[in-house]
């Protein structure tokens, strides 16, 4: 299929090629997920010394863990000896150490090699040197993230600067207390399509009038086309009768004690990237991270974040999980109904944007800068 002219209200998108090709997603692994921040850990998850969450970020298995000290640090999951699989549990707890199982070479928590077989009549051997490879990693709102870079990009400018960029404000995040909420519930799914199609899908609300009657009638402003995404500072308002952020738009549970009147009855979106989107409403925070594991499928691990003591009451959450569970099925269906097409030659010179869309045409910049050459 031959390119064509476009009218100044479509923009192009990437081609086909961009969410099927191995060899793009090689690159994107190697120059967007291996070199940027990357959310990988809930912090509470790990709550003692010695407990530990394996992650896949690019093409790396990432060990991150609780050392004695209290404090989370993150390796390649990856023995210093032969190359063995360190960790093959998803998550679990040791009592001291990380103990390869092909030849018993040994790890304490904070990576360095703590003992191996005829180590003593090795003395030349550094334990330090030859310990975990480390990774850099910071916490922030209640997770671990991790950056496989040398030198990592700065942490302000890339990660709280997307905030700060989409809310107009530093600290306008921060009134949601996100780091000191517990997790009411979480749910993986696993999406057949392209990591770019989940984001792109996330950013745009052209198609919520279509596939999400429920978040409509929640959002109704949604109904028009328009992402509450695309505007700085732009919080989607409730409808007029509706309660609370829930399937059914009665009320939800307790208002989070910062959040402020103009914030309050309001749905904030955010999308850090390579992988991460930040739902922020009155009495919940739902925040969604991204896996990519092949061109056509995306780990998508969705946490509910509420306060404590609504958690610990016992109260029921379904009603206000389900608003949001509801949406995620919609818009992956739509995700993998559109990654079926991906290969067609009707697609080979890609699709369009209309003018609701065009801000997809900064990511799409963002992800030809990251690769090319």
């Amino acid at each position: 299929m031959t390119a064509i002219d476009l009218p100044p209200s479509l923009l192009a998108t990437l081609p086909g090629t961009s969410y099927t090709d191995p060899k793009i997603f090689a690159l994107e692994q190697a120059k967007i997920f291996e070199a940027d921040w990357f959310c990988a850990v809930r912090s509470a998850d790990l709550p003692t010394p010695g407990s530990f969450e394996t992650v896949q970020i690019g093409r790396e298995s990432v060990l991150v863990a609780r050392g004695r000290d209290g404090g989370l640090a993150a390796f390649l999951n990856v023995c210093r000896h032969r190359g063995a699989r360190l960790c093959t549990a998803g998550s679990g707890t040791v009592k001291r150490a990380f103990q390869c199982p092909y030849h018993a070479w040994t790890y304490g928590l904070d990576g360095k090699l703590v003992a191996a077989p005829n180590l003593t009549g090795m003395p030349d051997v550094d334990r330090t040197e030859f310990g975990l490879t480390k990774v850099h990693l910071r916490e922030w709102l209640g997770y671990a993230w991790v950056c496989l870079a040398d030198e990592p990009p700065s942490f302000e400018e890339t990660v709280v600067g997307a905030v700060t960029e989409r809310l107009g404000g530093a600290g306008e995040i921060d009134a949601y207390g996100i780091g000191g909420l517990a997790l009411g519930k979480r749910i993986e799914y696993d999406v057949k399509a392209n990591w770019k199609q989940i984001i792109e899908n996330f950013m745009e609300c052209y198609h919520c009038a279509t596939i999400h009657p429920e978040l409509t009638e929640v959002l109704p402003e949604f109904a028009d086309g328009y992402a509450a995404q695309y505007y700085v500072g732009h919080g989607a308002e409730f409808g007029g009768e509706i309660k609370g952020f829930t399937i059914d738009g009665g009320e939800g549970v307790d208002r989070l004690p910062g959040v402020t009147e103009a914030q309050d009855r309001k749905y904030y979106a955010i999308t850090i990237k390579p992988g991460v989107f930040v739902n922020l409403v009155p009495d919940h925070v739902i925040l969604h991270r991204m896996f990519p594991l092949a061109p056509d499928r995306t780990l998508v691990r969705c946490d509910w974040l509420y306060l404590p003591e609504v958690v610990e009451s016992g109260r029921d959450l379904t009603r206000s999980v389900e608003l949001f569970h509801r949406v995620n099925l919609q818009d992956f269906e739509a995700c993998e109904r559109c990654q079926l097409a991906m290969d067609s030659r009707s697609y080979a010179n890609g699709g369009v944007l209309v003018p609701s869309e065009h801000h997809i045409g900064a990511f799409h910049d963002w992800v030809r800068a990251r690769l090319a050459p």
